[in-house]
């Protein structure tokens, strides 16, 4: 993180050069789970801590080598840091998840010990028979799928959309994001608060893992169990505020199931101006599933058509990209089995330059014979030069980190790029 200089937010892109993102380093929030509470923790499984840090560790080594990393904690430490901020973020996590009994307790804690407590979890004080009879362990739970950035916010052009969740055990995380983003501490730009703004309507839902920038004018947003139609509605709604002229917003609806389709971003990601990476089955084939375009004109939604794909409707608006198949062409079941490991979820450092995991086979002689590059993080960390190199795949050792449901793009929100 770059001390004493404010980021000025800027994202109109998915592949220009990364200049800053934002990180969550996995702690002792994710073992805080018992099996038992894995599904209500949105996870099939449960993780090895130590074996999920050192593969984060090679994600947090490379970007380091490209951006200017900020990391969660040490932001909200911060803002905690001053008592009129730490005094509204308690209030409205404490009434939000009922537990308005701790706020004098959490007040009084330093920012260093509240950081902790607001992202690893606060254990239930049991001093009464409806406490005792919960058979809850956590008044505040722990916040689980934070080291997922990507989702409780994101940044649209100079914008910070705080998104408004669709589960409750996240919830706090899009609470958080807000108190960093408003504080004004960090980062110039504008502040979007789908959860504030949204609180008389349930049915908007909306999270950062179905929203990609394309361009400037074009956004793409994933609707299945995450973003609904409404929260999609809301997003247009603030997207048309911005500026003028004309804007476009393709919908790409998703199926509820299996989970490994949870957001756009796990089978759909940009890898360079004219590349993106697809998971087949649903993105190039006939599906039931349907694509829709957006055409908005000086504020206004002039037009909602059907349309033929993704790749159909950005060739028509002059992004014309390759696809290239997550799993490899030759083998239905190795595109399902690496989709499933987050083999679709790829993070561009810049143009052509992007970040997979070591484990998606198929994917990565795929990319190869497309002219990527395939180097192991460690090399990178060690001695190769990022900067100076063609088209490349680096990959991170991912044993743990994608049995928690995401890739190298769940993992990172950007701050901050430029178009090269």
């Amino acid at each position: 993180m770059t001390e004493n200089r404010k980021c000025t937010l800027q994202v109109q892109s998915e592949t220009g050069k990364l200049e800053a993102v934002l990180i969550h380093y996995p702690g002792a929030e994710v073992e805080n789970m018992t099996p038992r509470h894995a599904q209500r923790a949105l996870y099939s499984d449960i993780l090895n801590l130590s074996i999920a840090r050192r593969e984060y560790d090679q994600l947090l080594a490379v970007l380091k080598k490209t951006s200017d990393v900020y990391e969660v904690a040490d932001l909200l430490e911060k803002v905690l840091e001053h008592e009129h901020l730490k005094e509204d973020l308690i209030r409205k996590i404490c009434i939000t998840e009922q537990a308005t009994e701790y706020i004098d307790w959490l007040m009084y804690l330093p920012a260093s010990s509240l950081t902790k407590v607001l992202i690893e979890g606060l254990p239930l004080q049991i001093n009464t028979l409806t406490d005792f009879l919960r058979e809850e362990y956590y008044a505040l739970q722990p916040l689980y799928n934070y080291y997922f950035t990507r989702d409780p916010s994101a940044v649209i052009g100079n914008n910070a959309l705080i998104c408004k969740m669709a589960n409750s055990v996240r919830v706090r995380e899009s609470l958080i994001m807000d108190a960093i983003f408003k504080s004004d501490l960090f980062f110039t730009g504008n502040v979007v608060n789908s959860y504030d703004l949204s609180q008389n309507n349930p049915l908007i839902k909306m999270e950062g893992g179905d929203i990609l920038v394309v361009r400037d004018d074009i956004l793409l947003i994933g609707n299945g169990m995450r973003t609904s139609t409404q929260g999609i509605d809301f997003l247009v709604r603030e997207f048309c505020k911005t500026g003028s002229g004309k804007k476009h917003v393709i919908v790409q609806q998703l199926p509820e199931s299996p989970e490994s389709f949870i957001h756009l971003d796990m089978v759909f990601t940009m890898l360079d101006n004219d590349k993106a990476m697809v998971y087949k089955p649903l993105i190039m084939n006939d599906s039931p599933y349907q694509t829709v375009h957006m055409q908005i004109d000086n504020g206004k939604v002039t037009k909602i058509s059907s349309v033929s794909g993704i790749l159909s409707v950005l060739r028509k608006l002059g992004i014309d990209l390759m696809p290239i198949v997550c799993g490899g062409k030759s083998d239905d079941w190795d595109q399902e089995r690496e989709q499933w490991h987050s083999g679709a979820n790829f993070l561009a450092l810049a143009p052509g330059k992007v970040i997979s995991y070591a484990r998606n086979i198929h994917t990565l002689e795929e990319l190869d014979k497309h002219g990527f590059e395939v180097v192991k993080a460690a090399n990178v960390i060690s001695q190769w030069d990022i900067a100076s190199a063609s088209n490349c795949v680096i990959t991170l050792e991912g044993s743990e980190l994608p049995r928690g449901g995401g890739g190298p793009r769940c993992m990172t929100m950007p701050l901050r790029r430029t178009i090269e």
